[in-house]
């Protein structure tokens, strides 16, 4: 897993440390959108105090950290509308979600997670403190728990994707933390994103499909992209990038499979202009098969892809 990163240096900054928190996550409010007599700027930056706190402060695994070890990470909450369901404390949002994780040996970090959740409401009061508990995900206020519960979510998630690109399923005590979020989450007015019957591409069935076993060959890649080619990428880089880009053909079959895939365009949010960084480095006569497989994959990203042939 991550543990076996340490170097001497962290290990005794552990010493010192305790039982550091696992995030070192940034956020930022975005809140332009936001006006009118009676709203307090004040309130955005206490929200964006309180929920970097809520991230970094609490603890979301029962391993020790060092500071070093911290997974580093940026949130950041575009609000786009408030009084919802007649409650000024009440927000409608978006949250993009943004993680890397170093890459052994090397200066270059690359990207766990960046996502963009569209289905974000919430309520915030700068003067009650922000609380989760797992078995209590619904809490007594259903919009003022959505808050937690979405970043309960994605903290489990991005701990997840961490422990999983360095150990075959090592996420996957989280993974279900994250999916155990889903199953207790708050229900009511203007709440979303929870359901499996509102989406097929939502926090339910993102989750959902990471755990299924019909995707185990996307989180097998994910192992092999990150500890077996990328952290070899320094000793040995044409093995590392042909065994990156030989695998393609396995994230093809399940999206073939599983076509409109939340998880793989997911995975592809995340990895498309590594992928593309790679193949540039592929002779031109050797680059048609893979391009063909991600243009079936990732259409958004298409151009892209095409601009390498």
């Amino acid at each position: 897993m991550r543990r076996i990163l340490l170097s001497i240096c962290a290990v005794c900054m552990l010493s010192m440390a305790g039982r550091a928190q696992e995030l070192n996550c940034r956020v930022t409010i975005m809140h332009d959108k936001i006006t009118g007599t009676g709203v307090d700027p004040q309130v955005f930056s206490t929200m964006q105090k309180a929920i970097t706190e809520f991230l970094n402060s609490h603890k979301w695994t029962t391993d020790e950290f060092s500071p070093t070890e911290k997974i580093e990470c940026n949130v950041l909450i575009n609000l786009t509308g408030n009084n919802i369901n007649s409650d000024p404390d009440a927000y409608s949002a978006s949250m993009s979600i943004q993680a890397t994780r170093p890459v052994y040996n090397s200066a270059y970090t690359t990207k766990l997670i960046d996502y963009i959740d569209k289905d974000v409401t919430f309520k915030f009061s700068p003067f009650n403190p922000m609380h989760y508990d797992d078995n209590q995900g619904s809490g007594t206020d259903a919009l003022s728990s959505n808050l937690t519960a979405i970043l309960a979510y994605y903290s489990y998630l991005v701990i997840g994707l961490d422990y999983d690109s360095f150990a075959p399923s090592g996420g996957a005590a989280y993974l279900k933390k994250a999916q155990n979020v889903v199953n207790n989450a708050p229900d009511g007015k203007g709440i979303s994103g929870w359901k499996n019957v509102e989406s097929t591409r939502n926090r339910y069935w993102m989750v959902d499909q990471m755990l299924n076993t019909r995707f185990a060959d996307v989180r097998k890649f994910w192992y092999t992209m990150h500890r077996e080619s990328l952290d070899s990428m320094y000793a040995k880089p044409t093995d590392s990038r042909m065994r990156i880009l030989s695998n393609l053909r396995k994230l093809y079959e399940v999206n073939r499979e599983n076509p409109s895939s939340i998880y793989v365009q997911f995975f592809f949010n995340a990895k498309s202009d590594e992928i593309i960084h790679l193949l540039g480095q592929v002779p031109k006569n050797e680059r048609s098969q893979y391009i063909t497989l991600l243009n079936a994959m990732d259409v958004p990203n298409a151009p892209k892809y095409n601009a390498l042939r």
